[in-house]
């Protein structure tokens, strides 16, 4: 009787064959996860920006009340001096300065108000502009970490990146909560 002899060639190459298409789909799947957590970055970042754009209006706003609120603070002790002057010359002093002296001070305590807000609302977007900040800092290294998976083909730096873009994600999350 014959021996039947196995072409080990033929099974070596589907081996070789069959180990590239998984290394292709395992890379194909690295470059999408790195593409969706790029994603995830550029709105992070977008909304970081936008975040620190209205923190620094809000800002700009509370800083122009309270420049009007020193030009009535100006407003209101030029009147005072003029009112003090005429009581010291035994003058008398018109009814209309008296009433413009309280609106100042009234003017000033509802500017300090909006002021105060201003500022508030400020701080509020500046806390978050750095959340969305650290989310877009944990994105970029998870693409980091992606690509060197890839390169170094060690699947479990690829599962690294996507728990760090798990992380990510709910940095951005937590913005809308």
């Amino acid at each position: 009787m014959e021996e039947i002899e196995v072409p080990m060639e033929h099974l070596q190459e589907q081996l070789n064959e069959s180990t590239r298409e998984s290394e292709e789909k395992w890379i194909l799947k690295v470059a999408l996860s790195a593409a969706i957590l790029a994603v995830f970055a550029a709105i992070a970042s977008l909304l970081a920006g936008h975040y620190a754009n209205e923190a620094m209006i809000e800002q700009l706003q509370a800083s122009d009340q309270w420049a009007f609120y020193q030009a009535k603070g100006i407003k209101f002790v030029v009147l005072e001096s003029k009112i003090d002057l005429l009581h010291q010359m035994d003058k008398k002093v018109s009814p209309n300065d008296e009433e413009k002296a309280s609106q100042y001070k009234e003017d000033q305590k509802k500017i300090e108000k909006i002021a105060h807000e201003k500022e508030t609302t400020s701080a509020e977007y500046l806390v978050l502009h750095n959340k969305l900040a650290r989310g877009v800092t944990v994105f970029q290294v998870a693409i980091a970490i992606c690509a060197i998976s890839a390169l170094t083909k060690r699947k479990w730096l690829w599962y690294g990146s996507i728990l760090l873009g798990i992380v990510g994600i709910i940095l951005l999350g937590m913005v809308f909560l």
